[in-house]
């Protein structure tokens, strides 16, 4: 039996452990990310459609010469790369269209007079090929388990890309309800490999969105973030409603962007979060390539280098230290502004996650 001091040392050790695990700031990304450039997108996209179906049925990719080559092999390349960047918490990485990817889904629903998926149907397959690889690439990366994150775009996003501005409320509440179904669908918990995170997706909110009130807003939001075993994120590209995405009850994270809208980080502050009850991530590298290459540009830089593309580590890490300093321990994620999918090459994209990576961890330890 242990000894009354035995005990508290144990009590004070544990506190303390806690206490690290929800000061740190862990870094993932948001999910896009640029092609290998030996593949060619018609067939990528031919070989997703036929992803999809496969994962369905839960086939074996291997037994399709065109599949495995055109898809799984390039998903798991592809998550190879982001893994290999350090990242905490990796997304699968998404090269299909980010409203395609669920819409053609939808659509099969409507031929049956419904915008609500089939079960069966809410299959996202790069999780798909992750969770058999999984086992594989822990070996390769020697840890014992992958922390995943993914990306589902959000209800409000995919309504306005289908149905339009005007609201329409028993269809809104379908499209959140096939949104929470592929959420859900997307939470592996096994040995090699467990969904840490999932992000609901909605870039035009604030910007472009459907004519619904606030109570419809929050209601379609209630539903599509209705499950549970992994921390629930929303992220924005405008955080000029931020103030009714907090009071959506079960989302943990707000995801905002500040590397290029440095405004942004004026849109929340802690006691906003305290209040809710939410915590939050802050982009802190950017990814508004084309942006990044009229300014090179400008500066007579036609042919960029790759190294020249991405900020260097002292940039991001000043701004993780500015939003750390604003947030404290309620900044729980941090990361790239936004996806990469429309950077030039894997390699351009892969250091921009490393150099993050590098900066957090100056600072985290």
């Amino acid at each position: 039996m242990l000894s009354p001091l035995a005990d508290a040392e144990g009590v004070i050790l544990l506190s303390f452990i806690c206490i690290v695990f929800f000061m740190q700031t862990f870094v993932d990304d948001v999910g896009s990310f640029p092609l290998p450039q030996h593949v060619e997108r018609k067939s990528f996209e031919e070989a997703y459609r036929l992803a999809r179906a496969w994962a369905v049925e839960g086939r074996d990719f291997a037994e399709n010469e065109f599949l495995y080559k055109n898809f799984y092999e390039v998903v798991v390349a592809s998550f190879r790369m982001k893994l290999a960047a350090g990242l905490d918490v990796a997304n699968y990485p998404q090269h299909y269209d980010i409203c395609r990817q669920f819409t053609e889904t939808i659509h099969k629903a409507m031929e049956k007079g419904t915008y609500v998926v089939d079960e069966k149907d809410a299959i996202i397959p790069e999780v798909y090929v992750i969770s058999r690889e999984a086992k594989r690439l822990c070996k390769e990366f020697g840890v014992e388990k992958i922390a995943l994150r993914t990306c589902v775009t959000g209800p409000l996003e995919l309504y306005l890309k289908e149905i339009g501005t005007t609201p329409y409320q028993d269809v809104f509440l379908m499209f959140a309800e096939t949104v929470r179904k592929f959420a859900k669908n997307s939470l592996l918990n096994s040995k090699r490999v467990k969904t840490e995170v999932v992000s609901l997706d909605e870039p035009s909110f604030g910007f472009r969105e459907v004519s619904a009130d606030k109570d419809t807003i929050m209601k379609v939001l209630e539903k599509a973030f209705d499950f549970n075993g992994a921390v629930r994120q929303i992220h924005l590209h405008s955080p000029s409603r931020i103030a009714e995405i907090l009071e959506v009850k079960n989302i943990d994270v707000v995801s905002i962007e500040y590397a290029a809208s440095p405004k942004n980080l004026e849109c929340v502050s802690k006691g906003s979060l305290e209040k809710a009850d939410k915590k939050i991530r802050v982009g802190i590298s950017r990814t508004d390539i084309d942006t990044i290459m009229a300014e090179l540009h400008e500066k007579g830089i036609a042919k960029p280098q790759v190294w020249e593309m991405v900020e260097d580590e002292h940039t991001i890490k000043r701004r993780f230290e500015k939003a750390k300093e604003r947030f404290g321990e309620k900044m729980t994620f941090t990361g790239p502004d936004c996806g990469l999918g429309g950077w030039p090459t894997q390699e351009a994209a892969q250091l921009l996650l490393k150099r993050t990576v590098n900066a957090v961890k100056k600072i985290n330890g």
